[in-house]
């Protein structure tokens, strides 16, 4: 049965941008934590941490920068997502400027669970059908 794929638009802006008005790589990081948290929801993280102390901590980070998107671009935020142990969530998420052909971002991003002292917990139901 294939993932369930999620789409979350994300405006560039000015300040997203470098002196030549491409987007500031790192940025991408924030538009794909944007994707990942309107997967899972605000108010459950929010629950998650106040009533369990539970959070997710990015344990590793895979990269390609394609194709940069520029300031007045609307990004296509594409992310599917598979629970590969008790600990750890895979994140596969991409770029996608309007029209393209291709990804301008594609990555790879890794999630572990842990409690206030950074401690790694098992993944809670957190809302998500992981196929």
């Amino acid at each position: 049965m294939p993932t369930k794929t999620y789409h979350q638009p994300v405006q560039v802006y000015y300040e997203d941008t470098d002196h030549s008005g491409v987007v500031y790589h790192a940025n991408y990081l924030k538009y794909f934590e944007r994707a990942r948290e309107g997967v899972i929801g605000p108010a459950a993280l929010v629950a998650l941490w106040k009533e369990m102390g539970l959070g997710f901590a990015v344990y590793k980070a895979d990269i390609q920068f394609l194709d940069g998107a520029e300031f007045g671009d609307t990004l296509d935020i594409v992310s599917t997502v598979r629970k590969d142990s008790d600990y750890r969530l895979v994140w596969h998420q991409e770029a996608w400027r309007p029209g393209a052909g291709k990804a301008a971002v594609k990555a790879e991003i890794h999630l572990v669970c842990v409690d206030r002292e950074k401690n790694l917990k098992a993944i809670p139901d957190v809302g998500i059908d992981f196929d």
